[in-house]
């Protein structure tokens, strides 16, 4: 992606907007959107409900931006690569020269499912480079953890500042490299307990039986589906593409059931499983990229175990268990 100044260019561009009040947020996004719409570029504000508000009221009426819902959009870091890349293809078959998005992700995403936003920002430094797209991601520094300012900084190539500056990231890091460290997520606190099922070497079929043996109606139907077919993707890469032998571990709490398969190898060589499908046949790519839009929350790491990708279904945020959300961000934080 190019990292010059976007003003007067065509390309790729994904800048971080961090502000600390509402009228620097208005500062930056409504010139970016209403220069948009001057240069007739289509113009696109993914926000929450609030943030949409606030710039709706500073916005002159019918003033050709369009609004997106970014719950619906930000619901799964897959889904929303997946869903951005629809939007961008049929926007350019338009006849779309350059495109402006400016979007904000959801306070919840900056406690234990930050991992996996994080390797969103990161990735989609690739994952648009061949569409013209000028995009920012706009984090409210009063609620932004110390340990997700420090992520934005590594996975933007710049900010854009309310002094109309657009400044490198002196800490930016290339996504090959990013998405290539090991990043253990947050413990579970239904991870300090045995788990209800401990399988070794399953196949497909038994995995799937244990998973659907935990439910005592935590998961709607369809979540409990979609659970069930992610860690048949997982057993099946860890069979397929790890190294002996594959352990399956099962664990449920009121509102989600958690799913760790382990292996002992090294996990996959391809920086963007999960987030990108693959098409060079890497091992194991296209499953980690079903996984990642069948669950609420995925994690993968390494440690002394070997490789672990860790699936959860239903509400990922630990709250049932009483871990407040300050606890959660401190374990995040490290």
């Amino acid at each position: 992606m190019r990292t010059g100044a976007a003003a007067g260019h065509r390309g790729y561009y994904h800048e971080a907007v961090c502000y600390g009040s509402d009228a620097e947020l208005l500062a930056v996004t409504v010139p970016f959107l209403l220069g948009g719409v001057a240069a007739g570029e289509p113009t696109l504000v993914a926000f929450g409900p609030r943030s949409a508000d606030l710039v709706r009221s500073a916005l002159p009426a019918d003033s050709g931006v369009q609004f997106l819902s970014g719950g619906d959009v930000y619901a799964r870091p897959t889904g929303a690569i997946r869903s951005y890349r629809t939007l961008l293809t049929d926007l350019v078959a338009g006849g779309a020269g350059q495109i402006r998005i400016i979007g904000e992700l959801a306070p919840e995403t900056f406690g234990v499912t930050w991992d996996w936003w994080a390797r969103y920002e990161s990735a989609i430094n690739h994952a648009y480079d061949d569409f013209p797209l000028w995009s920012m991601c706009a984090y409210d520094t009063r609620i932004t953890p110390p340990h997700v300012q420090a992520d934005i900084a590594r996975t933007h190539p710049r900010y854009a500042t309310a002094e109309g500056r657009h400044l490198p990231s002196p800490d930016y890091t290339h996504p090959a490299d990013y998405l290539s460290e090991n990043r253990p997520p947050v413990t579970d606190p239904l991870q300090l307990a045995p788990p209800l099922v401990e399988l070794t070497d399953p196949t497909a079929s038994e995995a799937r039986r244990a998973v659907y043996a935990a439910d005592q109606g935590q998961l709607s139907v369809d979540e409990m589906e979609d659970l069930v077919v992610a860690v048949s993707e997982a057993v099946t890469n860890g069979l397929r593409h790890g190294r002996p032998s594959v352990r399956l571990r099962v664990w449920a709490g009121e509102d989600r059931i958690v799913v760790a398969v382990t292996d002992r190898g090294s996990g996959p060589a391809y920086p963007f499983a999960g987030l990108l499908p693959t098409g060079d046949g890497a091992a194991g790519g296209l499953g980690l990229w079903i996984t990642h839009q069948s669950c609420n929350h995925v994690a993968h790491y390494r440690d002394a175990d070997g490789f672990t990708v860790r699936l959860t279904a239903g509400n990922p945020h630990f709250r049932s268990d009483g871990v407040t959300t300050a606890d959660v961000t401190a374990a995040a934080a490290g």
